[in-house]
Formats: C-alpha cells, structure tokens, sequence
C-alpha cells in the first residue's frame, strides 16, 4: 500500500509552502522507506520551485538533502536493514546499463538520471522531494550516514559536500598544492574544510575582509580581498587550483590569471547569464576551465566517510517547517550562516492545509 506522509508543497511559484498529505509509493522488493530526520535547503530548491530553471511540475514538494532512519526495507534489499542512518542525495535513479553508470557516474547517466525531485521517475510519475516526513527510494540509492555525523549536519553533504568534494578529489587537491576556494557560502565553506583536510594549503577568494574570521575557523590559511587594489598582478601565477563557489558574474579571464600554468579552474556555482571568456586565457599557460556537478553514488560514500574520518560537518541554522518562506528569502539574499536545514520533527504538530 503507498504511504501517506505529511510534506511541504508549493502550488506554484509565487505561492507559499503548505503542508499537505501526499502519497509515497508502495515499497517495491528493492526499495527502502526512511524515517527523514532532517532536510536540507539547497539554492538549487529555490531556483526550481521558482520556475528559474524552466517549468517545474506543480504541485511540488522539493529537497534533496535526505538524512533519516531506515524504518523498512524491500524484499531484495541485503545492504540496508531497519534501525541504519542513511542519506539520499541529489538523484533517486538511474538507467544502470550505460558506460557513466557501469562507471560509478550515475549524475551523467546517457539516459538522464532521475532526480530527486522534479524528474520523472521509471514508472512515469513525478519525484517529490524530502521536505517530508518520509521518502521511499530505491537502495541503490541510498548512503550510509556514519554514526559520528549528526543527521542535521549530515544532511547538506549531500549535495553541498560532494559538490565541492568530486573537483577537489578529480584534480588532485591535496599535499603540497595551492587551493584557493572562490567564495565563502553555502558551497565555499564546504570546500575550505575538505580541501584543508585532504593536505592543500587553502587561501579564500572574497570582495573583503570581512568573513577572515569565519574563513580561519574553517581552517582556511588565509583570505584575500579581490577588490583590493592591485589583487590580480599581485598574485598572478599563484594557485594549483581554483574552486569557483559563487554563482555571480566575474571576471573570468582575470580569474584564470590567477592559476599556476597547467592550473585548474573547477567550477560548481551556476550563474544565471553567460560568462565572457577569451581563450588567450586558457591557451596562455595550458589552463583548464571545467565544471562539476555532484558525484557518483560510490563517491558520495567515499565523501560522507571522509568528512566523518575529519570531523567535517556543514555548518547549520536549523528551522521548523513554518519558517521555510522564510529562510528562501534570507538564502537568496546570502543573510544565511552557512546552510539551513529543517527539523522535519516539526511536521508533528503541523496542521495539514486544505
């Protein structure tokens, strides 16, 4: 029988969150229901329910930083068992026969993978998402929580965590490199913990000062201002890798100036309008300019384990499920420190709207 479970809904974009009752499917012999614990709020949510990445298939319940309890498993399903702390991510499914899934790549599925919300899944309904109080998923797509992270700030490595963990990892950030982190936000403060764990030597790229303080806590060595006068002769040549965070227009070229020769720019923040690029930029040096844009399922594990092995977390504000209107608006206007997760607990005393 499907289940019935409390979620936030929009029904459209400039309609606030309710919460209603909507129907999870009926557990199929490879599925696991999870108990959601805590639920992340991504930029990534705010764009779709906004309509600012195309047409989002209303009503809509979003989220893709699952964290929970298995409460029951399928039939088939032998890796996960009642009682075990898991996590689901950005993706809920993939066809599981082209050449980027045998690969571990399931994000770049030839088929498309099948996201967590707002795609549709292999029985042709539509996913909704884990501002919930349960999600039924197949397990092949779930992860293992590890015990020392709280679900709370588990919760956002899901997509944060292996946002910036894949780049960092695929170019070799590590002992004796020069990693520079652009940006110090949702994304940003992530990747300065886990490149500073991995060995790197870290420096933040920020207009100011005046997050230094909150960049050192984080383990960075260092801030720098790029509105200073001079920054980009100063430190031209300097950096093995540039982890692009920030989802604004800038001014690329000047960026890439900044790169050792042979040196990477991994971008993972997606600004809304084109960016201006000279290709004398990359030529001059032998530079990479890339992007990324999550991780496999394998190496969203082998993230989770290494921030458990480090004592990394995200670093929360946690909300009830009224104070969601709220907190989208405090997100886009970057008054958020660093990330924001809803205790979806407060679905309890939630009255179901009509």
């Amino acid at each position: 029988m499907p289940i019935t479970v409390k979620a936030l809904q929009k029904t459209a974009p400039d309609q606030p969150f309710r919460v209603v009752e909507i129907e999870r499917r009926d557990p199929r012999e490879n599925d696991v229901v999870i108990d959601i614990k805590a639920a992340g709020i991504c930029h990534s949510d705010i764009h779709t329910i906004r309509n600012e990445w195309g047409e989002a298939h209303f009503p809509l319940t979003v989220g893709h930083e699952i964290a929970g309890i298995v409460e029951a498993v399928g039939e088939n399903v032998t890796k996960f068992s009642v009682g075990d702390r898991v996590g689901v991510g950005c993706m809920v499914n993939s066809c599981g026969q082209c050449e980027q899934c045998e690969a571990g790549q399931e994000q770049d599925c030839l088929k498309g993978n099948v996201g967590t919300y707002n795609s549709k899944d292999v029985d042709g309904t539509i996913t909704q998402g884990g501002y919930a109080q349960k999600v039924v998923v197949d397990a092949d797509f779930v992860l293992t929580i590890p015990d020392s992270i709280d679900f709370d700030v588990a919760a956002p490595l899901l997509c944060a965590g292996i946002t910036t963990y894949s780049p960092l990892a695929r170019w070799d950030s590590g002992e004796g490199k020069k990693v520079a982190v652009l940006g110090l936000g949702g994304l940003g403060h992530m990747g300065v913990q886990i490149a500073k764990a991995q060995g790197a030597d870290v420096t933040v790229l920020s207009r100011s000062t005046r997050k230094a303080d909150e960049a050192a806590k984080l383990g960075a060595d260092r801030l720098l201002a790029t509105e200073d006068d001079g920054f980009f002769s100063e430190h031209r040549g300097e950096f093995d890798l540039i982890l692009n965070t920030i989802s604004a227009d800038i001014p690329v070229d000047k960026y890439l100036s900044l790169l050792k020769p042979h040196g990477v720019m991994a971008v993972v923040g997606l600004p809304p309008e084109a960016q201006p690029l000279h290709f004398g930029a990359l030529i001059g040096g032998g530079k990479v300019l890339t992007g990324s844009n999550i991780g496999g399922i394998a190496e969203t594990q082998e993230m989770l384990d290494f921030c458990a092995e480090h004592g990394i977390a995200a670093v929360i504000e946690t909300i009830g499920v009224d104070e969601v209107d709220e907190a989208y608006e405090r997100v886009v206007d970057g008054k958020v420190h660093f990330r924001v997760v809803i205790d979806t607990a407060t679905f309890e005393d939630a009255e179901v709207q009509a």
